[in-house]
């Protein structure tokens, strides 16, 4: 990785910790130079303005997200034991990489719903993308005769999609303890609602 890899990676780094702990308006120029202890001018070298800032630092979280909620799934047989173990990665895949103040997408897509833009518009190319995958492993676990063949993809993956919202409100911010537990057992009812009789 050259040098100027290194320090975007950095940069990036610091971006996805801000952006955890205060979400993505709160990333700017001056914080991350403050935070990494880079040059202003540095730091617009690699992004060129705040908004480019932003988008980068979702499309980093969203390829975190996927190193280590997808592609560890991956190992797991298709279909249903895919699934669960996609699941599993998904609850607890914030803490596991050092975002200690929850889910950066998450906060991402409460922010920019709203708001037309490129940001906007990479926060939904990542739930686009997200939703996609999710119905290809549902698909996989159809064909693999694990969940009923007439089974609704979309109405599942929008079950799916839900629960894990939930679980998020219920664990940050209410900080209830049962929130894993209430997430997993809606997914143990979501999956035995679509298992063959």
């Amino acid at each position: 990785m050259s040098k100027g890899a290194e320090t975007r990676e950095v940069i990036l780094d610091a971006a996805l910790a801000q952006a955890s702990a205060a979400g993505f308006e709160s990333l700017t120029i001056g914080a991350l130079a403050a935070r990494t202890g880079l040059s202003k001018s540095g730091l617009f070298a690699h992004f060129g303005s705040r908004e480019d800032l932003q988008v980068a630092a979702i499309e980093a979280a969203a390829a975190r997200f996927t190193t280590t909620v997808f592609l560890p799934a991956l190992k797991a047989p298709r279909g249903l034991p895919r699934l669960r173990a996609l699941f599993d990665n998904w609850l607890d895949w914030t803490t596991r990489t050092g975002l200690s103040h929850g889910c950066p997408m998450q906060a991402a897509a409460v922010e920019f719903d709203d708001r037309p833009g490129s940001v906007r518009d990479a926060v939904a190319r990542h739930f686009e993308r997200l939703e996609s995958e999710l119905a290809r492993g549902v698909s996989l676990a159809i064909e693999q005769g694990h969940l009923r063949r007439d089974l609704d993809v979309g109405q599942f993956v929008f079950e799916l999609l839900g629960i894990v919202l939930a679980y998020h409100h219920n664990a940050r911010l209410l900080r209830r303890e049962h929130a894993e537990a209430h997430a997993r057992a809606a997914f143990a009812r979501l999956v035995v609602h679509a298992t063959p009789a």
